[in-house]
Formats: C-alpha cells, structure tokens, sequence
C-alpha cells in the first residue's frame, strides 16, 4: 500500500503548490475478472486493472475537481494544475471546505480473502460451470441456463489531505449468479440463484445453482392473484429492494434537496418496532464495509431507525456543513475518477424471531413475493408513494400454495415501514439496493391488483 499513500502524498503537495488552499488526494487500484458460462462452455473471460488518482483542490469557498493515470511527476504536476484550475473558475459555496481529520480510523479484519490470488481463471471458470451443472440436475423441468456468471475485484485505496486525512486499506469482492430456466407445458419460468463472498472459496456454486432452479420451478403455472388488499410477506431479496431504496432517501443530499419522504420526519414515529435499520460500515461479512470512507472520515455504525423511530440521516462532510451536522462517515466514492457523495455502506435490518413457516402462519391468506420489478422507477422519491410489478406465491392458510406473476403490489414508504408485523430469524446478505442485510419482512397489508 505505501506506493498509493505516497502516490496520494505527491499529489497533495503538488496540488498544493499549484495554488490550492486546501488539497485531497484519493488514489486507488481494481483488478477484476468477469467470467460467463453457457450450455457447458465458455463464452467470455474479460480481466482488466485500472489505477489512478482523484485531486481536489479548494481556494476559499470554491472546489475543483480533476482525476489521471499519469503516475510520473509532470503528470501529477498537470493534474493538480487542473485541479487547482477547475477551483478557480467555480463558483463560490459557503459549505465547500475539505473534510478535517476525525480520529483514528478502525482497524478491519478480513477485508480481503486471499484465496482470491490463488484461483486461477480456470478454477474460476469451473466455478461458474459448476453453478451451471447444479441447476440442471436439480429438477427435469429445469431445461436451461440463461447465463451463469462469476465476477471478482481486489481493490486497494489510499487516502491523503492536506488538513491531515491518511489512510488506506485492501479488499476484495466475489460473487456468482445464474438465471435458470424451467419450462412446463404453459411456456417457460426463471429462476435467479446468487451468492457473494470475499472470495472464490467462500461461494457454494451448488447451493447458488440449486436456488435459481427451485425458483424457477416454483413460478411454472403462474397466474394472476385476485385483487384486494391482504398481508404481504418479502422474502430477503425483496426486502433488500426496498430497505436499498429507503437508505437512498435517508441520505441528507436527498433530504436537503426536498426528495425524500423522510424530510422534516427527523425523531418522529416512521415504522413499526419491529422494523430495526441500521447503517453499518464496519461489519466486516458487509461488502461495503471499510476503515473509512470516500473523504478518510472513519466508518461507522448508524442508527437509522429504533423503536419506530427516525433517528438519523446519513452525511458527508458537505452535507453535513450544509445541515449544521456531523458526518457520518457515508461519503461513498466509485473509485478515483469519482467526487465523493452521500451513500450507505451496509444497510442491515434486524433479524425477529419468527421461522419462515411462522411468517406465512400470521400473513394467513396473503401474497409471498419472491420479485419485483420497475421499483425506482415506481416509486415517487418526494412522496413515497410506489406501485410495482410482483411475482411470487400466495398463501393459503398459512401456507405457500399457487404461483403467481403479472400483478402489482402498491402502498407508500412510511405507510409499509409502520405495517410491519415480523421479521424472519435468518438475514441474508443480498447485493440489491447496495450491500444489504435483511431477513423476509412480513408486511400487515398491501394494496395487490391482479385479476
């Protein structure tokens, strides 16, 4: 890591001596596979490593921003020059100032797995075909595969300001996926399975592959459900949609902006008890987790909501200028051709006590949804408001019985929050809506159209 904090400290200085009153350096490097499988074979390896630094500089109220590859000193030189430039043109704004050292950041362990060094494409090529091999076998009807995939990143970051942000760290991604499909007489069904991890050796590619198929198979025969308004049980990947959205518009950028059904709810009373959200940069299963974030603000863990209650929003360092707050350590940043902005780290919602079976037990008659689709684009980011495709199961008695597809599920934000009843007793960590921990959620009622 000492090349990339001394990378970061060169630009610091350089920046600096363009005429930068303030300078912040965030260097990184990526280096990552994408692997993808079909009919037994295949059909693409694409690998590629990418490195760089991010400058910005402030003189006064104003900031700039500027980003290279160019690693030599002329090109560290001309990149604080632009940086130093782009501030000099931009308007003046009374919140713009660079992010101050805030104490040590945490150490984390486990970050990085390094198994990931040592699987070799072709290992990680059978990976995927062995995700591929167990949907196949898990049941005749499963007829094909669209696509299995594997994906990995190692990534390294080092952060340096001059008002005495330091800090870098290494770590690592790994996840698979498959869409299966399952045909009957009445057409065919998908079915996605998925798994994540540090690394390759940490994937369970015949669980994954197993999973897509179950699901596939579960939706042959699909039809409408009849409308009304029931009980609605979530199961962890739809769950996660919802708790990814939520987290957006509990980023103070929304919220001062006016888009975000949170506004003006700061302590008041925006859901049920049971529903506990937190948000969690340090958990280190969390693929968001991280020593510090975008800015070297240290991460750290956040109570969203408690005891029904809102009890904060997530903050970078202007937005937490421009609200007379503190930073929550939520800069999130792409990588170094990025400007840092408000973003979660890992949303986890606690886990309750009630098995699966209990869950469609109490939602009696109702609707298991297992997808949705259009969710951002269904909801209204000032009101809330949502109205989304679904398909999944409905519940009979207390139990899964037909499948169902091609209906929507409708209500608003704040009103499915308060209508929640339980949460199941196992989370899952899901990669939909950000890194998201989230049990099945049983929600008291929703507005289902269909037949």
């Amino acid at each position: 890591m000492s090349d990339l904090a001394a990378l970061a400290g060169r630009a610091i200085e350089a920046t600096l001596a363009a005429g930068a009153g303030d300078a912040e350096a965030y260097a990184s490097e990526e280096a990552g596979r994408e692997i993808r499988v079909h009919g037994g074979k295949v059909e693409s390896l694409t690998a590629a490593t990418q490195s760089g630094v991010g400058v910005r500089a402030w003189i006064g109220g104003r900031v700039g921003y500027a980003y290279g590859t160019d690693s030599s000193e002329p090109g560290i030189a001309a990149l604080a020059a632009r940086a130093a430039e782009a501030a000099n043109v931009a308007d003046e704004d009374e919140f713009a100032a660079a992010p101050q050292a805030d104490g040590a950041a945490p150490a984390l362990d486990g970050l990085s797995d390094p198994s990931l060094a040592q699987w070799p494409a072709g290992d990680a090529a059978e990976l995927a075909l062995t995700v591929e091999r167990a949907a196949l076998a898990t049941d005749s009807r499963v007829v094909g595969v669209e696509q299995a995939v594997y994906v990995d990143s190692a990534d390294r970051v080092a952060i340096a300001s001059s008002t005495g942000v330091a800090g870098s760290y290494e770590s690592s991604t790994c996840y698979a996926y498959l869409q299966a499909l399952a045909e009957s007489g009445e057409g065919r069904e998908t079915g996605l399975g998925f798994g994540l991890a540090r690394g390759p050796a940490g994937l369970d590619p015949e669980a994954i592959g197993r999973e897509g198929a179950e699901r596939a198979v579960a939706m042959i025969g699909a039809g409408k459900p009849a409308s009304r308004s029931c009980p609605v049980v979530l199961d962890p990947t739809v769950a996660a949609s919802f708790i990814g959205l939520i987290g957006g518009a509990l980023a103070a950028s929304a919220v001062q902006r006016g888009r975000s059904p949170f506004a003006e709810r700061l302590g008041a009373e925006v859901a049920s008890d049971v529903l506990v959200l937190h948000d969690d940069g340090l958990d280190p299963a969390g693929l968001g987790s991280a020593p510090f974030d975008g800015e070297g603000v240290p991460r750290r863990r956040t109570a969203l909501i408690e005891d029904g209650n809102l009890q904060a929003f997530l903050y970078d360092t202007y937005t937490a200028r421009r609200g007379d707050a503190a930073s929550t350590g939520s800069a999130g940043r792409g990588g170094y051709r990025s400007l840092p902005s408000v973003a979660t780290s890992n949303l986890t919602v606690a886990a309750g006590g009630h098995s699966f079976e209990q869950l469609l037990g109490e939602a009696g008659d109702g609707i298991y949804v297992t997808d949705v689709a259009g969710l951002h684009s269904g909801v209204n980011p000032v009101t809330g408001v949502f109205s989304v495709g679904a398909s999944g199961q409905t519940i009979s008695g207390g139990a899964l019985a037909e499948p169902v597809r091609e209906f929507t599920i409708a209500s608003d934000l704040v009103s499915m929050l308060r209508a929640v009843r339980a949460a199941g007793a196992s989370a899952r960590w899901v990669p939909f809506g950000g890194s998201v921990l989230t049990p099945e959620l049983l929600v008291g009622e929703m507005t289902v159209s269909g037949s």
